[in-house]
């Protein structure tokens, strides 16, 4: 017996010194993501950094890097320094994927764990890519549509679409999905490009147009901005909710607080950089498998829930 737990306790000091060891591994992590040139992309920005900092922490031989870049040719040439930089892995979150793919496939096919965030080039397959981390379009889409279909079913809904891009479809296909079977009638959908100032511009012309609005669905919280300040502004009283997705602060906290204008959020998180940050390093550290799609949900976030989800401290 005493054989048998002198055994034990020497493979338990193995076991111990084997994770002691296995943070003190050096690894070098390189984050290539767009620059905080809107709210979304600047919860990247905040979450990357965020994250990065807690695994250096968690990790003592762990260095993360993050560059930020503005458009494609200058994410091209960050790309391009991390690696001479000799990093491990790269996390990248591209500002336009088609461009950058032959970057990304060199520094992959020098062995380099390469997990791609959110923005898919056109072949997203293990040829660009180890890990793939993005949001559920078509479940953001879908998840809104529900809500309305369940809350206001009967509602007259006008609708601010972000681009002509194919992301963008898929949160339609997912809304029209959504409201099938419904009563609900759409009275118009015009883009908005993800931009406050042009949902705002938008959001007038319907108030102009449409003597009665139950409901508008915005895609997104940055648009959502400008749509309830273009209500204010005309003091219309007629619309009872706006729904959008992202997970904002700002719409997070209204939901929180019970605001009758935003009753809900549907999740699209920023913080799925971190998501992929995390993976990245549990490659390196934990031994566990991370290759493939992992595929956030598009949760409805409700005043029950919506604590989970609230930084205060993030630009967006």
């Amino acid at each position: 017996m005493r054989k048998k737990l002198l055994g034990l306790t020497v493979a338990a000091m193995a076991l111990i010194a084997g994770a002691v060891h296995a943070e003190d591994k050096k690894v070098t992590i390189g984050v290539s993501i767009p620059a905080a040139d809107h709210g979304w992309t600047s919860g990247v920005v905040y979450h990357a950094e965020r994250v990065a900092k807690l695994l250096m922490e968690r990790n003592p031989g762990l260095n993360v890097i993050v560059k930020t870049s503005p458009d494609p040719a200058s994410q091209a040439n960050a790309v391009q320094d991390l690696e001479t930089q000799g990093i491990d892995a790269l996390v990248i979150l591209p500002t336009d994927p088609d461009p950058l793919v032959n970057a990304i496939k060199e520094v992959k096919g020098k062995g380099t764990f390469v997990a791609l965030v959110d923005r898919a080039p056109s072949t997203n397959d293990n040829s660009v890519r180890d890990l793939y981390v993005a949001g559920n379009n078509f479940a953001l889409g879908q998840t809104a549509g529900e809500y309305i279909k369940t809350t206001t079913p009967n509602a007259e809904v006008v609708v601010i679409r972000g681009m002509a891009i194919p992301i963008d479809q898929e949160r339609q296909d997912g809304f029209d999905k959504g409201i099938e079977g419904s009563g609900i009638k759409i009275l118009d959908r015009q883009y908005g490009n993800w931009n406050r100032d042009d949902a705002f511009k938008v959001m007038q012309d319907y108030l102009t147009k449409y003597p009665k609005i139950d409901v508008v669905w915005t895609q997104d919280d940055d648009m959502a901005v400008g749509v309830l300040q273009a209500i204010e502004q005309a003091g219309r009283t007629d619309i009872q909710y706006v729904v959008a997705g992202a997970g904002s602060k700002d719409m997070i906290k209204k939901v929180m607080d019970g605001d009758k204008m935003i009753p809900v959020d549907v999740l699209y998180p920023p913080a799925m950089i971190g998501t992929a940050l995390e993976m990245t390093a549990a490659n390196f550290y934990s031994q566990v498998p991370v290759r493939g799609v992992y595929t956030i949900d598009a949760t409805l976030v409700t005043k029950d829930n919506a604590e989970d989800f609230y930084f205060p401290d993030s630009p967006f």
